[in-house]
């Protein structure tokens, strides 16, 4: 299977965030369905998540050196990422926009045309309003699905 720019292919998204504060440790796992395309020298990953507030719509942009996650309806944030650059992002809440600051550690996505499979990595520090919020892992696994 070969993706032409533009072209929206259904996948099943896999989302594991581990976040590291200190000594503490969280993961979060989530399976979603959504899209997967490519846009000029850009892969998009689309999917909607429902969260306390309501479904935010979550896209994740990956290029060679830069990455991007926003998030709009319920949720609305914006949080860009590139190899070892302290990059300022955005999370507004119903009190605020709250300034955040990632610094990207590691940053590598792939996509096997022939099998439909993908993968994310990334791994960042981040900083809300200037405090260390701890180290994020996001492992973010997809797969091309059959439409009925």
């Amino acid at each position: 299977m070969s993706i032409r720019s533009g072209e929206q292919v259904p996948v099943k998204i896999k989302v594991k965030t581990d976040i590291r504060d200190g000594s503490n440790k969280d993961t979060f796992e989530l399976t979603a369905f959504g899209r997967y395309y490519i846009k000029e020298n850009a892969r998009f990953l689309q999917y909607d998540e429902v969260v306390e507030e309501g479904t935010a719509k979550t896209i994740i942009k990956m290029s060679d050196q830069e990455g991007l996650i926003l998030r709009s309806g319920a949720v609305r944030m914006k949080l860009p990422f590139k190899m070892n650059k302290k990059l300022k992002g955005t999370y507004h809440t119903p009190y605020g926009v709250f300034d955040m600051d990632t610094l990207t550690k590691r940053l590598d996505h792939q996509f096997d045309e022939q099998t439909g499979f993908g993968s994310i990595d990334l791994l960042y520090e981040l900083k809300m309003q200037g405090a260390q919020s701890g180290t994020y892992h996001l492992a973010i696994t997809f797969e091309e699905e059959e439409e009925l």
